[in-house]
């Protein structure tokens, strides 16, 4: 049981070092896009990760046109603010691929217009948020999985 959690140009090491030890801890693959924001040598990246990174199952890809070519057929869920939908009313799978974009911009507009039926948001109750951190939103979406596969 886990999950093929996807990070499309992720910019802040940290956050990716954080991700990496909860798709640990869920059982659940790394997946990175680039471009990065960092270097995945980066000594900040893998002490967020701790001492878990050489245990990740992590997989990289040139760009989205790799990523895509690669899980040809996947079942993918995107997760994005301008989701119509809330992360309460996605259908979870074991093995789906969760999609995140990079902490600045999201997901590229172009994947959310060609898959607006598959794409969830995170409710926010504040007027002052635009969106929630990266590794936080991840969490959330990953174990609100977890829960619905038990």
């Amino acid at each position: 049981m886990g999950y093929n959690i996807v990070l499309v140009e992720p910019e802040i090491h940290t956050n990716t070092g954080n991700i990496g030890r909860l798709s640990l801890a869920s059982g659940s693959n790394l997946h990175l896009v680039k471009p990065f924001g960092f270097e995945l040598s980066d000594s900040r990246l893998k002490r967020a990760g701790l001492d878990y990174w050489q245990h990740i199952n992590l997989f990289i890809y040139d760009d989205l046109a790799d990523f895509y070519a690669k899980n040809k057929g996947a079942n993918m869920i995107y997760f994005s603010s301008q989701g119509e939908q809330t992360h309460w009313d996605a259908e979870f799978e074991d093995e789906q691929f969760l999609i995140f974009g990079k902490e600045s911009k999201g997901l590229p507009q172009e994947v959310i217009d060609q898959n607006k039926e598959h794409t969830y948001k995170i409710p926010l109750y504040s007027d002052h948020v635009r969106s929630i951190n990266l590794a936080n939103a991840v969490s959330i979406v990953v174990y609100e999985g977890l829960k619905s596969l038990r």
